[in-house]
């Protein structure tokens, strides 16, 4: 494999390092964006840190800030997590954070956050900086102040190239396609005399509306969806209290999440050991998670009890004036009365209801679950882009493997499903 492409050597990534400093070096220099490099630079220095560990510590009233500024929402490069993901998995989490000097004060004008890993469904074990940086994150597009787009994502790539010790290859596994972001960071590959490798696209669910909560359903679903969920309710009331609520106390939150937690694990992915609580790492994870989000007003969780007892359960995470419907569960046993679409409804309503929520964000890997109720849609590409300026001979050879895989892999699936229907 060719050496640039190699994670060499163990990149501890304890407190931060600048671009062109060695990771085990105590001293923290920033290393100031040269103006040529950017397309819209003003005269103030934008710089690059990579941080990892407790110095993405005591962020939280910058990433406030930047979130208020930024191009869009995205919950799961909130410095916060990272640093929790980096202490509950073995693998390097880092985030790039660009700052620049502004008014008399240092400002942060975009997070970027990667893992160290195998790029995500390669056959070739292409070491890669990937994001989402954690797993259970469902979107891997930058935070960035919508006013220096460029500038932000052409520093963050030259930090990336300059460090030794980093790969080279950005695996965007979740990248937002039909943003602002995006369309810059486009440009900015083609200034740099390259372009990024896509690999696939898809679309997933998203919510963005100004019908309130019925108006809506009664344009997503059929008139006899919508009769079926009312049979669905009204027999339900009949065994019990049924009841949607919203938790957003910090403590009402943690022990529910345990409520959570155990509903996940009662059902199919605790039978295919994809629950949260079949893998220790993932509990400490999102236990932690869950915490410090709804410490802060991030995170709530929305739910339908039946004499008290949760049988849906959809846990939110907020960004701004976003929403992510991050993990549900529900009861099987009631798997006939619809307990997961009778909670969509609710929360549908709620969400629409709530005028501090622009849109929300399904997390859901396509359009083909049940939150393909919900109208508007997500465009989502998985992408791999090279950090160095110019054409690498060897990044592209890469990317032609994968590519002609992937679509060898499609195939077979296809046939597969083909076969299978003729059955």
């Amino acid at each position: 494999m060719p050496h640039d492409f190699a994670l060499t050597g163990a990149h501890a990534l304890v407190g931060t390092v600048s671009c062109n400093e060695r990771a085990d070096t105590a001293t923290r220099i920033d290393v100031p964006v040269r103006a040529e490099r950017g397309q819209r630079h003003d005269a103030t220095n934008i710089t690059v840190e990579i941080a990892a560990g407790d110095r993405l510590a005591g962020l939280e009233s910058d990433w406030l800030g930047l979130t208020g500024r930024a191009d869009g929402a995205n919950i799961f490069m909130n410095p916060t997590l990272v640093r929790l993901a980096g202490e509950a998995y073995p693998s390097s989490c880092c985030a790039l954070l660009a700052w620049q000097d502004k008014d008399a004060h240092r400002q942060l004008v975009g997070v970027w956050a990667f893992a160290m890993a195998r790029a995500p469904h390669s056959i070739i074990p292409v070491t890669a900086l990937t994001t989402p940086p954690m797993p259970h994150s469902y979107l891997g597009t930058p935070v960035i102040d919508r006013d220096c787009l460029e500038q932000v994502l052409d520093a963050m790539l030259d930090c990336v190239a300059d460090d030794e010790q980093l790969p080279k290859i950005l695996a965007l596994d979740a990248m937002d396609s039909d943003v602002a972001t995006m369309h810059a960071l486009s440009r900015v590959l083609a200034a740099r005399g390259s372009a990024p490798c896509i690999l696939g696209r898809s679309q997933r669910p998203k919510l963005a509306s100004e019908l309130d909560g019925k108006a809506y359903m009664e344009k997503a679903l059929s008139s006899s969806s919508r009769k079926k969920l009312r049979q669905h309710r009204r027999r339900l009331t009949e065994k019990g209290a049924l009841e949607f609520s919203i938790l957003t106390n910090a403590d009402a939150i943690s022990r529910a999440f345990e409520d959570f937690l155990q509903l996940e694990a009662s059902g199919w992915k605790g039978r295919q050991g994809t629950a949260l609580l079949n893998h220790s790492s993932d509990a400490t994870f999102v236990r932690a998670m869950i915490a410090a989000l709804a410490a802060r007003g991030e995170a709530c969780i929305y739910m339908l009890t039946l004499d008290a007892r949760p049988i849906g359960m959809q846990v939110v995470l907020r960004a701004g004036q976003a929403a992510f419907t991050w993990k549900t569960a529900y009861d099987e046993a009631l798997h006939d009365f619809s307990p997961g679409m009778l909670l969509l409804e609710d929360y549908t309503a709620a969400f629409l209801a709530d005028d501090g929520i622009a849109y929300v964000d399904s997390c859901a890997f396509d359009d083909s679950g049940y939150m393909a109720a919900w109208s508007e849609r997500k465009a989502i590409a998985q992408i791999w882009v090279d950090a160095r300026r110019g054409r690498s001979i060897s990044f592209a050879l890469l990317c032609r493997i994968q590519m002609g895989t992937l679509a060898l892999r499609n195939h077979v699936k296809t046939i597969y499903r083909k076969y299978l229907r003729r059955k």
